[in-house]
């Protein structure tokens, strides 16, 4: 089986691969059965003469590859039929952008994989980028309060070589007593709370974070049940939330009243109470005045998140009096940071870290025979037809050619 890492073509140019060179050679050395190729790419943050060193092939011609990896959405007119293909597709939300995208994939006869549907066996994620956009994102967060506030100046992380590079940066600050709550428990969280962690921010608990007042920079880490409660009073279920939201509404208000600065490393699931709306950020005792919502969310749970920001202007401001953007330092404005990008600023580190997981997740379930059911489940196409799976995509692909 010959396998192909392709060249990345979506726009902006995104410098990500699925694996390093050298964690291509640990996948050589442990499946000796593949053939690894890399397509020629003038954008990828790994060179081509760093694969080439380690002897891999690399060619602007992968067509005789069975099995492309990416990472982003693949163009139409780069796809070639009848092959195995895994990137993220963004469709299974059927995003109305990228309908032309399955479209095609299903008329060229394409085995689609998305990276976002590579689940064990309870839904869980196995592989994805979300660590890598918590640590940007908290970064990012730090740095808008320093240039908003004048305290600091912290370099993009684009400019960055790596992650110790940004943890070097972060060495030099000086922060002021602020409460911070990040929420979320997942990959998003802790690559968050990684860099709370070591900025040497304490972490209090939930009752301390809503009740005191402190002389250094605290935070407080809190679940779905933390910031949402049933409606009827009674002792809310995490289980029960995530099966039907329905009967909940949002307690993060408790938090906003007290935190200077939100990171929103959660999960939003349909149906869900927003976190906070815009009349709540209205209210006298809203106290939040800074968002780094790596979530991103556009319209949706957090409201001041009115688009998504970019690396180049990773910030806006709030104005929840008028319900518009104004600029990020405006006075009175909640500052708010929504890249829907991050991995992209630290491209060498997630890169690394998606390859661990890549390797240890999906490269043996081709060589198994799938037998945890990994590849099963994450097919969204075959044959030129949806998977069972993913049949409710079926009116999405049939909307308008247009």
């Amino acid at each position: 089986m010959k396998i192909a890492l392709i060249k990345e073509r979506k726009n902006p140019p995104d410098r990500r691969v699925v694996f390093s060179p050298e964690k291509l050679a640990e996948a050589r050395a442990q499946f000796p059965q593949a053939e690894f190729i890399v397509e020629s790419s003038d954008i990828r943050v790994f060179p081509d003469s760093a694969y080439e060193n380690l002897g891999f092939t690399v060619t602007d011609d992968v067509s005789g590859a069975d099995v492309f990896l990416g990472v982003k959405e693949v163009p139409v007119d780069a796809l070639i039929p009848d092959k195995k293909y895994f990137f993220f597709s963004h469709t299974i939300k059927k995003q109305p952008y990228n309908r032309k995208l399955l479209q095609a994939v299903l008329n060229k006869k394409i085995e689609l994989y998305d990276h976002e549907t590579i689940v064990n066996g309870n839904g869980g994620r196995l592989i994805g980028f979300g660590f890598y956009a918590g640590l940007v994102g908290a970064y990012n967060g730090f740095r808008a309060l320093g240039l908003r506030d004048n305290l600091y100046s912290l370099p993009k992380v684009e400019t960055l070589k790596d992650l110790a590079d940004v943890k070097a940066a972060l060495d030099k600050i000086e922060l002021p007593n602020i409460k911070i709550v990040l929420t979320g428990t997942g990959k998003v969280a802790r690559g968050a709370k990684e860099i709370l962690d070591h900025l040497k921010i304490k972490e209090v608990s939930d009752a301390l974070f809503l009740t005191s007042s402190f002389t250094e920079p605290v935070y407080c880490l809190v679940d779905v049940m933390e910031y949402n409660k049933r409606k009827d009073g009674k002792v809310g279920d995490k289980r029960e939330f995530y099966k039907d939201p329905t009967g909940y509404e949002s307690n993060f208000m408790a938090y906003a009243k007290t935190a200077d600065m939100f990171i929103a490393g959660h999960f939003y699931g349909n149906n869900a109470p927003y976190l906070f709306t815009r009349e709540d950020a209205k209210s006298p005792d809203f106290n939040i005045s800074l968002v780094a919502d790596i979530s991103c969310d556009v319209d949706g749970p957090v409201a001041c998140t009115l688009r998504a920001s970019t690396i180049a202007e990773p910030f806006y401001g709030y104005d929840a009096k008028t319900e518009s953007e104004v600029a990020f330092d405006a006075p009175g404005a909640i500052t708010v940071m929504a890249v829907d990008n991050l991995p992209c600023e630290l491209p060498k580190d997630a890169s690394e870290g998606f390859a661990d997981m890549f390797l240890q997740h999906v490269i043996p379930a081709i060589f198994n025979g799938d037998k945890d059911g990994v590849l099963a489940r994450a097919k969204i196409t075959e044959f030129g037809k949806l998977t069972p799976r993913f049949a409710y995509l079926q009116d999405y692909v049939d909307g308008s050619r247009e």
